[in-house]
């Protein structure tokens, strides 16, 4: 009897000990496991869209795809099907289940698969807390236990349910319910069925196998998807009437991720460098759930690819590069480039990354520094071939000489020698400043600018920046930086817009007197390939020596567009059929073609009436204020062929859709045949550079 009793107490003892000593254990790791204070950046990451310049055409997502909604945004019984699906009673329980955790801490110490029995309140804190990794073992799961007990103490039930529906993930890619409702039925989340609902509670348990079932995974989704509206039935979230009307919802094609191939990478790119300049990390982009609207719009990239294609003829050789950029003359936004044919295949934008020589392109900051400086269209420069400058002979294309040619003539047939002694009157210094006070960069120009031949376009500049400087002339004389991105929009819903605030640098005057005087290469000049026959056009074809690079920039008062195209190699561009290359062939032909889509169904607009050039009885001369001005036209007729030198001078006639003299005048010093590059070749080590080479600072380029 006494050793019974002796036993008992023994027993009693022992078992109060280690009841006592369990809650101790369970006091101790109470106190030393807090909830963590930071989350998962997986758990919480909301990924980047990057929309069209119409913010609603999606042109890329970045990072995780995920949106995060409040608990009031999901409808009440899509709710209800994941709690029938996950945790039926989690309304009720404290965040844990006893019998669940029996089985899940079984399954641990055998190492069999028992179905597990997480709340919704421990898949969160597993999933959403940092700390707690996914490994079996029985301290992880006691360290689940105890926080998932202290965040149902003090957090409410719909903030867990909150953070669950926006941290799960439910296959496809889609973490969180909103991106789930989208990437299942393209549908916001506020918008599900109950029948849909029910279906994303079934992927939760099997994602990857939910995610597109067909044959027997279908089956058991189907089995997993009823099994689900019964649960709903059971907690009181439909009746049974209710769920024998539901059906099995009909899941959309799974769309593909948006390739990164042709324009589109190096649309993404772009973006993601002007995000960077903005002080944008990666992390941000990736993470932060950014709603990025650029400037880009999707029909005419279109359009920029298609005129490329359709005018670069077949069998032009792949070392030929083509770059593309149209800028708004209003704000500076690129509308639309040309990077590449394949960013797959080459990450290098030709339109961004590239930067080839100017060639005569940039004699119109020469033009704009002088009449900046007061010189009128009618200052007449000498157009003879050659010009010696400190010895060095300095010709015009094909040898040609033009006697005394003023500004509208020296711009509208591209003459060397006029620009060298424009710069050498007016200051080289003045044509740099012009140049940069346009967009052009100071550091592409300094090595260049004490050079004679700088008026003629030795500095190297890339597509994007002759398109934004020559907006400037589009725009009245205001400048407008070139940028990519209209608008971002962070995750608390707060926008910031990119500031588009343009600054005067050249007067209106002078861009009128400027765009007049481009206006004429195109109608009667190098550039009348470009020629749009529904409204006016200024521009300027550019050639470098031996055709290295061959430019067409050109505008409308609505949009300013820059074409280029050059070898990797530096080497002469030369197609099959046309040999080497001039500015007014295809550059001009791939504007006209982009240009053509570009401006259908805008409005015709003009160009201002130029304030120093006027014609009376065949004389050209600048009036004086008091002077009439209703007898001025337009522009002036062309006159006839250039002699060989001396004062009496006349201009060419109008060249053909190649941008050519129709006739040969006679050169004062020898020469090939007008059209032909400048008779002083460029040595082979001094090549026009690309990106991280150099020019030499004297080197002749053509005048096409």
């Amino acid at each position: 009897m006494w050793p019974r009793r002796r036993f008992l107490r023994i027993a009693l003892i022992g078992f109060g000990a280690a009841a006592v000593a369990a809650i101790g254990a369970f006091a101790v790791i109470w106190v030393l496991t807090p909830i963590p204070d930071t989350t998962q950046e997986l758990a919480t990451a909301q990924g980047s869209v990057i929309y069209y310049r119409d913010g609603k055409t999606v042109l890329a997502n970045r990072g995780v795809d995920r949106k995060n909604v409040p608990l009031s945004a999901v409808p009440k019984a899509v709710r209800e099907a994941v709690i029938a699906a996950e945790n039926r009673t989690f309304y009720q329980d404290q965040g844990v289940s006893l019998s669940g955790t029996a089985r899940a801490m079984w399954s641990t110490l055998t190492g069999n698969q028992i179905q597990g029995g997480s709340t919704i309140t421990q898949q969160l804190v597993r999933n959403y807390y940092s700390g707690l990794s996914q490994e079996r073992s029985i301290m992880r799961k006691l360290k689940e236990i105890m926080i998932s007990l202290k965040v149902d103490r003090s957090k409410s039930k719909d903030w867990v349910l909150e953070q669950y529906l926006n941290t799960i993930y439910f296959g496809r890619g889609a973490h969180g319910i909103q991106a789930a409702a989208q990437a299942y039925f393209r549908v916001d989340v506020g918008k599900l069925t109950p029948a849909q609902g029910a279906y994303l509670a079934a992927v939760i348990q099997q994602p990857s196998n939910f995610a597109n079932p067909t044959g027997a995974m279908l089956t058991a989704a189907q089995a997993r998807w009823k099994s689900v509206v019964d649960g709903m039935v059971k907690i009181n979230a439909v009746t049974a009437g209710q769920a024998a009307q539901m059906t099995f919802p009909e899941l959309k094609k799974q769309k593909k991720p948006l390739s990164l191939s042709g324009q589109n990478g190096y649309m993404l790119a772009q973006v993601v460098n002007e995000l960077n300049r903005m002080g944008y990390s990666d992390e941000d982009i990736f993470q932060d759930g950014l709603k990025v609207t650029t400037t880009f719009d999707k029909k005419l990239m279109t359009a920029a690819s298609d005129a490329v294609a359709e005018v670069l003829p077949e069998g032009t050789p792949k070392k030929v590069r083509a770059g593309l950029a149209a800028v708004d003359p209003s704000n500076g936004e690129v509308v639309a480039f040309y990077g590449g044919r394949d960013y797959a295949q080459s990450e290098w934008n030709s339109a961004f990354d590239a930067k080839v020589q100017a060639g005569s392109t940039f004699k119109a900051y020469a033009l704009a520094a002088a009449l900046q400086d007061g010189v009128p269209l009618t200052q007449r420069y000498y157009g003879n071939s050659p010009m010696y400058v400190n010895g060095a002979a300095i010709p015009n294309s094909g040898g040609s000489s033009y006697g005394s040619v003023n500004l509208v003539q020296a711009t509208q047939y591209s003459v060397n020698t006029a620009f060298v002694d424009l710069g050498q009157q007016i200051g080289l210094d003045k044509i740099a400043e012009a140049a940069e006070a346009a967009g052009i960069p100071a550091d592409q120009l300094a090595q260049h600018r004490k050079a004679a031949t700088f008026p003629l376009g030795v500095a190297s500049v890339s597509a994007v920046q002759q398109a934004g400087a020559y907006a400037t002339f589009a725009s009245g004389g205001v400048h407008h930086d070139p940028h990519v991105i209209r608008s971002v929009t962070d995750a608390s819903g707060k926008t910031r817009k990119t500031d588009t605030t343009g600054r005067r640098v050249f007067t209106e005057d002078t861009a009128a007197d400027a765009t007049y005087a481009m206006e004429q290469v195109v109608t009667s000049g190098t550039g009348t390939g470009a020629r749009l026959y529904d409204r006016p056009v200024a521009g300027k074809t550019g050639t470098t020596d031996a055709s290295a690079a061959v430019w067409f920039n050109g505008f409308t008062p609505q949009l300013s567009v820059a074409v280029d195209m050059f070898r990797d190699d530096n080497l002469p561009v030369t197609i099959p059929g046309y040999g080497e290359l001039y500015g007014g062939t295809l550059p001009a032909q791939i504007w006209k073609a982009f240009m053509t889509t570009a401006m259908e169904g805008k409005p015709v607009k003009e160009f201002p009436d130029p304030v120093s050039y006027y014609r009376w009885d065949n004389d050209y001369y600048r009036p004086t204020d008091d002077e009439e001005r209703e007898f001025a036209s337009d522009e002036p007729s062309p006159d006839p062929s250039p002699t060989a030198g001396g004062d009496d001078w006349n201009t060419p006639p109008p060249g053909d859709d190649g941008g050519q003299p129709e006739t040969t005048p006679p050169p004062s010093d020898g020469g090939g045949p007008d059209g032909e590059p400048p008779v002083t070749e460029e040595p082979d080590d001094q090549q026009p550079d690309l990106p991280d080479e150099n020019n030499p600072p004297d080197v002749p380029v053509g005048t096409r």
